[in-house]
């Protein structure tokens, strides 16, 4: 138990605010983790010996094992319990039972590799390619959620495989155009707008619904006011509270300090790892490769410094061989403009996609240069100059940030991806026009920079590009008109090419 004057001193910085708290023994052992409406007040009955003849022996040996505790003021109590749980399944405290279950929560999952993905319920987090989004504590509002991007998005929510005819009938399906008329690309477009909602964009809609719900209030529509509002509260109970990043990570929770010495004496460096890129391909059945390179400094991600890669020398799905590609091209460039290599080199993969990596270093006269691989299925880490990968726990501070680092390595990946699917989806329009041939193609994309701004122009600017002419620039804007390209979504991060 804590001296008497440290735990008053402790006490009072408590405010009686939502929070969780975790308790700690005379080892530095995480042996509870809590939450509370209003924390001092809740710490309180742990500290109060006039109590303990009221305790159950559990408690008791609790309280009688407390040697220090910290604690982490959130705005409310969904999200208390929300960090509650995910330091509960990170700690493993032996007087916690409660958690240990990890069916508390419900997960959102969508598998991209789908032709036509899904949104379905989870309960477990897997490493197996799919995007999930949640926690979510209140089930009815991740429900309403889901509803609401139904008619949203017309996005497919349950189920599996192509839309059965009885979806392609349903109206909460033909937004913005009908399903029956979209094709699997078009359709993913829907699926990016209805992930980016569920990350915390497009609050805007939040805005419309609650306006929505005052005018139906205003003209007496009472029982249509009042589905608004369940709706609007169920979008604030996941997308807003969502957005507020609940599951910030406490201190003793996420010290980069820590995970950088903890990965240095992994990786067997002399000094922190302040600076580490990570490497990732990403495309379907082979087709459209892309790479990507995210910078992270001192366990941050440093965004200016992204890179993304098209695949230029390797055809199909060959991710050896690409990673092998986009390392040599980014170091090189780096080697040539005589630029800092960073401290230490991350690739998504195991034993094969490290050693292409190597060979890119070593082709490079730079085969000191501290690379190591993170394999998907059991989240080992393999290192060039050992046989056995290691094995780290879950709750080891160096796995914690090498997973940040892959994770935000593959969405970038992924999001690049998508980029250049929407991309050339938009230029396929370009094909449908007559006496329109692949240079001329070619230069107008050139001279205008994409689809859309080709569709923003005039006729007589089109025609002004060498080789078109008056007659084909005023079919192309006709066609053109008639088949809008949707609006360009800016890539998060650095745009440019390694």
């Amino acid at each position: 138990m804590p001296a008497a004057d440290d735990l008053k001193a402790r006490l009072r910085e408590a405010p009686n605010k939502p929070g969780i708290y975790i308790f700690r023994d005379r080892l530095g052992r995480v042996i509870y983790v809590g939450k509370a409406r209003a924390l001092r007040r809740r710490l309180l009955q742990y500290f109060q010996p006039s109590r303990s003849q009221t305790w159950d022996r559990k408690f008791k040996a609790l309280a009688d094992s407390i040697e220090s505790f910290e604690f982490q003021v959130v705005k409310n109590e969904p999200e208390a319990l929300l960090l509650e749980g995910k330091l509960i399944k990170e700690y493993k405290p032996r007087y916690n039972v409660r958690f240990r279950d990890d069916k508390r929560f419900l997960l959102v999952k969508m598998d991209p590799r789908e032709d036509w993905p899904r949104f379905r319920f989870a309960r477990l987090k897997k490493d197996d390619g799919a995007r999930y989004f949640g926690p979510y504590a209140h089930a009815t509002a991740i429900r309403r959620t889901l509803a609401f991007m139904r008619k949203k998005y017309g996005v497919l929510t349950f189920g599996r495989g192509a839309p059965t005819g009885r979806e392609l009938k349903y109206a909460g399906y033909q937004v913005p155009t009908r399903l029956s008329e979209c094709t699997p690309e078009q359709y993913r477009e829907r699926v990016e707008a209805a992930c980016a909602f569920l990350e915390g964009q497009h609050k805007e809609y939040l805005a419309e619904i609650e306006k929505e719900m005052r005018d139906a209030a205003t003209a007496l529509e009472f029982e249509k006011a009042a589905g608004l509002r369940d709706v609007l509260e169920g979008l604030r109970e996941t997308v807003a509270v969502k957005t507020r990043k609940f599951a910030r990570e406490m201190p003793s929770a996420m010290d980069p300090d820590t995970e950088l010495a903890q990965l240095r004496d992994v990786l067997g460096l002399t000094s922190l790892p302040r600076i580490i890129e990570g490497f990732d391909i990403s495309h379907i059945s082979g087709t459209h490769s892309v790479g990507a390179m995210v910078r992270f400094k001192d366990a941050r991600p440093d965004k200016d410094n992204y890179r993304h890669f098209r695949i230029k020398t390797v055809e199909g799905s060959d991710d050896f061989a690409s990673i092998r590609e986009i390392v040599g091209r980014r170091y090189r460039r780096i080697l040539d403009e005589g630029g800092a290599l960073p401290d230490a080199v991350l690739i998504d993969g195991g034993k094969g996609q490290l050693a292409f990596a190597l060979t890119a270093l070593i082709e490079l006269g730079v085969p000191t240069l501290p690379v190591f691989g993170l394999a998907k299925e059991e989240e080992e880490i393999f290192l060039p100059d050992r046989a056995e990968a290691v094995k780290l726990p879950d709750s080891s501070p160096a796995l914690r940030l090498v997973r940040r680092i892959r994770d935000e390595a593959h969405r970038f990946a992924q999001k690049y991806h998508f980029q250049l699917r929407k991309r050339r989806i938009a230029e396929s329009v370009l094909d449908d026009i007559p006496g329109l041939g692949e240079k001329r193609k070619a230069l107008l994309l050139q001279t205008f920079g994409s689809v859309k701004r080709l569709a923003a122009a005039s006729a007589e600017d089109i025609a002004a590009v060498p080789g078109v002419g008056q007659k084909l620039a005023v079919e192309m804007k006709r066609i053109l008109d008639q088949n809008p390209p949707a609006p360009e979504t800016p890539l998060e991060g650095s745009n440019k090419s390694g």
